[in-house]
């Protein structure tokens, strides 16, 4: 006689494991008679067999779980407050809302996942999402647990387990083999798919570290994105170069994602010939990237500092703040610096300061500019002095002053001549001294450095 068990009682976990194995015959099938069958075949097919094993395996484990849970339901008297308001199940991982109620973790993210804002139970509008750990809760049940001779699973390792289902996971490989298609609709439906999750499913965004061949094949359909008219497929540009950004997000994709030789040359082609979204897109990829001193280095190897300047040049509002975000971060290493100089940062930053477009961004870069010789010779050969000086009298912003005042010594200290200016706005209006009164710590010094250069005059250049 046939053994019986949950799986044949559950007509849902039979549907998925029907389809695991017929997933798996599938890709078993291929690797059986394609003699040049693909490691992300091989890769697949076992993803699909341990889904099985962990479907038989877990459903054991749940089938004791909901076995106990019944029990101490129907024999046990406990305790209202150790039950989910949603499951209805003793908590194993109790956390707290904003509105003070209490919930089992799994069932409330599911909730506020889903989008809504507001307490299950009392229905108030949350003041943020942030779920707290309630341990008292939490140890009260472990002790009561414990006296009435409960064991609970371990909730970390049920939470592990919820991240990433393995239909997911087959879903994942499945869309992967969709983008290598050489279907051009295929693909912009699966990369659109892809998008979406990417950006709302963080597990979706860790899958990408179980595969070498994975983010390679996802950049597949940017070799094609040219029909042979020579038109580009900018939606399909767009969803792939926006499926990057949403990796780099991941913490633990940033080193995988900029070492992948295939990456950025793409974000650089986004740059220059993307529509304005996939080129903020692209910036913006680079910048979270760009957050590891190691991405730093290779990023600015590659020469993407060009096209990011470039594009800061044209000025479209809504990539601006992502480029100047890109190039502060790329420019705290000095190597950066330099290259960024080459490719023509400072003229283009002066022109954008003195437009009074994204101030308080670039005079920041500016400043970090500032310990290049090359760059300060720039400053002064190109009249930012003036600009420099203006904004030290009326912009209102402590950092912005800061700043100014910073360049315009190092400046000065290049070149005495430019001391004149700043002798005519104090006579004018006393802003140095001004600044060193009341301005920031660093402010004050470098104010008071150019004071001291204005008393000694001419003499300052004989210091030995």
């Amino acid at each position: 006689m046939a053994k019986t068990g949950v799986l044949s009682s559950d007509p849902t976990l039979r549907a998925r494991a029907a389809e695991l194995k017929k997933e798996l015959q599938r890709l078993v099938k291929i690797i059986v008679d394609d003699e040049d069958c693909s490691v992300q075949t091989i890769d697949q097919a076992k993803h699909a067999l341990c889904a099985l094993r962990e479907l038989k395996f877990n459903t054991r484990s749940s089938a004791t779980t909901m076995t106990s849970s019944l029990k101490l339901h129907e024999q046990l008297p406990c305790p209202q407050e150790f039950i989910c308001p949603i499951s209805k199940n003793l908590m194993r991982d109790p956390v707290v809302l904003s509105s003070g109620q209490t919930y089992e973790r799994p069932f409330i993210e599911k909730w506020l996942k889903a989008g809504n804002q507001t307490c299950l139970q009392t229905q108030q509008v949350l003041s943020h999402t942030v779920l707290t750990p309630n341990h008292l809760v939490s140890k009260m049940i472990l002790q009561w647990c414990k006296s009435q001779g409960i064991e609970l699973p371990d909730p970390v390792q049920n939470r592990i387990q919820e991240g990433v289902t393995e239909a997911e996971r087959v879903h994942f490989f499945s869309l992967l083999d969709k983008l290598s298609a050489a279907a051009l609709p295929q693909q912009k439906v699966a990369a659109k798919e892809f998008r979406l999750l990417t950006k709302n499913m963080p597990s979706f965004r860790s899958l990408f570290g179980e595969s070498v061949d994975a983010i390679p094949q996802l950049l597949t359909p940017l070799s094609g994105t040219k029909s042979r008219s020579g038109v580009l497929h900018t939606d399909l540009q767009e969803d792939v170069i926006t499926m990057l950004l949403n990796l780099s997000i991941h913490d633990s994709n940033k080193k995988l994602v900029a070492e992948t030789p295939k990456v950025i040359p793409p974000l650089m082609e986004a740059l220059r010939f993307g529509t304005i979204e996939t080129k903020s897109n692209a910036a913006a990829a680079i910048f979270t990237l760009s957050a590891l001193d190691s991405n730093k280095t290779l990023i600015g190897k590659s020469g993407a500092l060009k096209p990011l300047i470039d594009l800061l040049d044209e000025g479209h509002p809504l990539a601006m703040k992502d480029v100047a975000s890109a190039i502060f971060n790329l420019c705290i290493i000095h190597e950066n610096k330099a290259r960024a100089v080459r490719d023509g940062a400072v003229s283009v930053i002066l022109k954008k300061i003195t437009d009074g477009v994204l101030v308080n961004e670039l005079l920041a870069i500016l400043a970090m500019l500032s310990t290049h010789q090359r760059a300060v010779e720039e400053m002064g050969e190109l009249g930012a002095v003036p600009c420099l000086i203006r904004i030290v009298r009326e912009n209102t912003c402590e950092r912005n002053k800061e700043n100014c005042i910073a360049i315009l010594h190092t400046v000065c200290l290049n070149d005495r001549t430019k001391l004149k200016a700043l002798r005519e706005e104090e006579n004018a209006h006393g802003t140095i001294s001004k600044l060193a009164l009341d301005g920031t710590s660093r402010a004050r010094r470098k104010a008071n450095g150019i004071l001291d250069r204005l008393r000694k005059g001419v003499n300052i250049t004989h210091t030995t």
